[in-house]
């Protein structure tokens, strides 16, 4: 079998790179694959580089390993392309908190959807069209998984501009919710049976099963005698909605006009507004001290992160059957959300590659929310795809969290000032400010 060529696009993203590497290598026919290591920044590609042949050696494995700053030589003949870009980095994300915060708008983690959301995508866009572009012409047959957020929209945008059939987006939290419901209840994971579907970060846990038995009722009864487990938003809406959404709280309280308004709601539900800032300096400190460690000819901490990439990557090369989550355009999957707005469901994956399964319709309470998403969602695609900065405006007016905390005209004001502070990274056509 010959060895297949793994790209990473975003290679500086070091800790998550060591954590998709050390699951790679961990599979004995995975263990002489090519790792192509790409990045504009040649301190972080040079830190990948290192990192990623320690953790080959660590693994006992023998991979050929290279590092790129020309994204298409990188990609020649690649059979997997694993995106991981974060356009901007660190201050663009500050931009993303505090000229919103600055009208008065709260988030909390930002990447999905809101204001932060809408600017991390429109940002995100040129590189993907240009990334598209790349793998038509020297990897068309490559699957590209695609972890940069915002996950929903960077897919639905993929298929419309890029006209690439072969992406699918992945995010752990699936995996997670259900992992820490298991633990909640006290049953073994590998002995829950689940089934979710709906969209990224606001799926919803359809099945939550053992040994044949619905655990909902369990988990109901658990709620109802500590109060301290009902101070949480995904909690609060599992009561309201009968079905569990399958992102953390923080990440919740953005997707919906309930919390983040209301200081009560903030201090009932232990919110951290602009909680992400924290966590993305802490990536940033992970990825000095993984340098420091390196120069230093000190061991790396590592662990495996059970994602999706690693799992995919195996199953298509060796023909071994996996379900997964996986984020595709919807086209019939789900019944009630829009064809064309890209949806989380159970994905089986084998040597055919990875196959979305149908799902029909989700509750109605649940597809009335995720039609409000994903209606955001097809704004910001449009506005790029149209070269329409109104679009942009449209989406912000949409979004339930600033919709619930902004006039019209303010939510105009906003995002002139965004498009002002994130100048160059936007195409030139959406560089407009409109007034209004």
């Amino acid at each position: 079998m010959t060895a297949k060529k793994i790209v990473f696009i975003g290679a500086g993203s070091v800790v998550f790179t060591q954590g998709l590497l050390a699951d790679i290598f961990a599979f004995p026919e995975l263990k002489d694959v090519h790792i192509a290591l790409h990045d504009i920044d040649a301190e972080r590609l040079a830190t990948a580089h290192g990192a990623a042949r320690f953790i080959a050696g660590e693994r006992r494995a023998a991979p050929r390993i290279t590092a790129h700053a020309d994204r298409r030589e990188a990609l020649e003949g690649a059979d997997f392309v694993i995106n991981i870009v974060q356009v901007g980095m660190r201050e663009a994300t500050r931009t993303d908190f505090e000229v919103p915060a600055r009208h008065g708008v709260r988030q909390t983690i930002g990447d999905t959807l809101g204001v932060g959301g809408i600017f991390r995508a429109l940002r995100t866009f040129p590189l993907l069209k240009a990334l598209g572009e790349d793998i038509a012409a020297v990897c068309p047959d490559a699957w590209l998984l695609n972890y940069t957020n915002p996950m929903a929209m960077n897919v639905q945008y993929l298929a419309r501009a890029t006209g690439l059939t072969r992406v699918v987006g992945l995010c752990h939290s699936v995996f997670w919710t259900m992992h820490d419901l298991a633990e909640l209840v006290g049953v073994p994971f590998e002995e829950v049976r689940y089934h979710a579907a709906g969209v990224n970060h606001q799926a919803w846990v359809l099945r939550f099963e053992h040994n044949g038995q619905d655990l909902y009722p369990r988990l109901d009864e658990l709620i109802a005698g500590d109060a301290q487990l009902r101070r949480r938003v995904r909690v609060d809406m599992y009561r309201r909605l009968g079905y569990y959404p399958t992102e953390t709280s923080e990440h919740s309280s953005e997707y919906v006009p309930w919390y983040l308004h209301h200081d009560s709601e903030i201090d009932r539900l232990r919110l951290s507004v602009g909680e992400y800032l924290g966590i993305v300096d802490e990536n940033v400190a992970a990825y000095e001290e993984t340098r420091r460690a390196l120069a230093a000819g000190e061991p790396l901490a590592f662990e495996s992160t059970m994602e999706y990439a690693p799992q995919i990557i195996h199953s298509i090369t060796t023909g071994t059957p996996r379900t997964v989550y996986g984020n595709v355009p919807n086209h019939g999957l789900i019944d009630n959300l829009p064809s064309d707005g890209t949806v989380e469901v159970p994905c089986l994956v084998d040597a055919l590659g990875v196959q979305p399964t149908r799902v029909g319709a989700l509750p109605p309470q649940c597809a009335a929310l995720n039609r409000t998403y994903l209606s955001m969602n097809d704004l910001v695609v449009r506005a790029a795809v149209e070269d329409e900065p109104r679009h942009i405006r449209h989406a912000a007016m949409t979004d339930p969290s600033t919709a619930a905390t902004l006039t019209v005209e303010a939510i105009w004001d906003l995002c002139d000032d965004m498009v002002r502070a994130h100048g160059d990274l936007l195409q030139p056509s959406l560089r407009a400010t409109l007034g209004h």
